[in-house]
């Protein structure tokens, strides 16, 4: 009796097992989750209400792939890993522009490959994530869906972050200095006097294009708008979430920490070396302390901050976030940030709800699913090319650009009556 019991034992827990691994499965895929529109947070004015009609996706459901988009860590490790699906190889020249401290910026310059939706002549500068330049796939498949639209596109390389061009300055870049950027916005609008600008930032990108609009207001002359998309806006409020464990947000840290400390190796003699003109606070010491370092924070605290002197990591990142400076910016601002991002903790997305309810020419769209930078779109399993923000940031930029045409034909209009009259 007791003998011909156990197959039946058996058959029990494998069948608990079965279910346990399922359980697991949907749960870390999240697959209950919804699909939904993004959430919304504006204020109701005439830029707003033409924004909801003339961009869809603002009010369609975004639908990730079904096995597994609705995790947030898969996207964002998808986008780490291969940024992108069957990417684009768009042709641009690159540009060098000297620094005041000999240090050598460069971005990539690419034409556009359409006439423009209003026949204008538009440019989007481009600023892309931490140590990211114009070849990471995601800028490429962006690149190249924005020329097919009709802008010109110029992306900035971050300071030290392409692998074949050396440093001329013991300088890389950091979390918010925006010198190369407005080097970069300045040639532009010194070689096409006549285009306008779109401004794009992606991840620690949006942090730096929100902060260089927000420092003066020279800055944002023929600026059209800004979008910024999975940028967490305060370093010094990220910085406790960062080393907390919850969304593996201390894992990420590491591994961005990792790829940092790489990085700056690969530049230890112009960084580091003896002929080098260090800044006073940057000692050999700190070499020795960037090895072991395991976090962002210690590599900013014994590395980054030292570039521009500032004293204390709470000062440098007081300073170079973008917080401070939002309500400076007057062009219409697009912020853009997934719920299920792994590296931004949801108390800080309290900082872009705050300030579109009290700005006019401020929209927060925060869609359910997307992780970091991900955003793929696709039916089951297999990703599509083109993501949902590829698609968002350029239907946007469409539509200011139309926003922007109707009024000054409206202008037009009114000047005409005004001389009849």
């Amino acid at each position: 009796m007791e003998t011909s019991e156990l197959p039946a034992v058996f058959d029990g827990v494998k069948l608990a097992a079965v279910a346990a691994v399922l359980y697991v499965i949907v749960r870390c895929l999240n697959l209950k989750s919804p699909t939904a529109p993004p959430d919304l947070y504006f204020q109701d004015s005439g830029l707003s209400r033409f924004l909801l009609k003339s961009c869809p996706l603002l009010t369609k459901e975004y639908i990730p792939p079904l096995i597994w988009g609705k995790s947030g860590h898969i996207q964002t490790a998808l986008y780490g890993k291969m940024g992108r699906v069957r990417s684009p190889h768009p042709y641009g020249h690159r540009k060098f522009i000297t620094m005041s401290d000999g240090a050598t910026s460069t971005f990539d310059l690419f034409e556009p490959l359409a006439e423009h939706c209003v026949g204008d002549d538009i440019t989007m500068v481009i600023c892309p994530g931490i140590a990211n330049h114009s070849e990471k796939q995601y800028i490429r498949t962006f690149v190249d869906y924005a020329q097919k639209n009709g802008y010109r596109c110029a992306v900035l390389n971050h300071l030290g972050a392409l692998p074949n061009i050396e440093l001329t300055s013991p300088r890389m870049f950091t979390y918010g200095c925006t010198w190369e950027f407005g080097a970069m916005v300045n040639y532009i609008k010194k070689t096409y006097p006549l285009t306008q600008l779109v401004v794009v930032g992606f991840s620690l990108g949006g942090n730096i294009v929100c902060k260089y609009l927000g420092e003066t207001q020279a800055n944002q002359e023929k600026v059209l708008c800004c979008v910024s998309v999975c940028q967490g806006y305060s370093a010094l409020r990220a910085q406790e979430t960062f080393m907390q464990w919850d969304q593996c947000r201390r894992f990420y840290n590491f591994l961005m920490a990792d790829n940092m400390k790489k990085i700056i190796l690969s530049h230890r003699q112009a960084l580091f070396g003896d002929h080098v003109k260090k800044p006073q606070s940057l000692e050999d010491t700190d070499l020795s302390r960037l090895y072991t370092a395991t976090s962002l924070m210690q590599i900013d605290d014994n590395v980054m901050r030292k570039f521009h002197g500032y004293n204390s990591l709470k000062e440098y990142y007081e300073e170079e976030s973008c917080m401070r400076y939002l309500h400076r910016i007057y062009v219409p601002l697009m912020l853009v940030n997934a719920a299920d991002d792994p590296l931004v903790h949801e108390s800080l997305l309290a900082i872009p709800k705050s300030l579109s309810e009290k700005r006019e020419n401020v929209m927060f769209v925060l869609p359910l699913h997307g992780g970091h930078l991900g955003f793929f779109e696709g039916s089951v399993l297999f990703p599509e090319p083109l993501t949902w923000m590829d698609k968002l940031v350029v239907e946007y930029a469409n539509a200011i650009c139309q926003w922007e045409r109707n009024k000054s034909q409206c202008s037009d209009t009114e000047l005409v009556e005004a001389d009849l009259e």
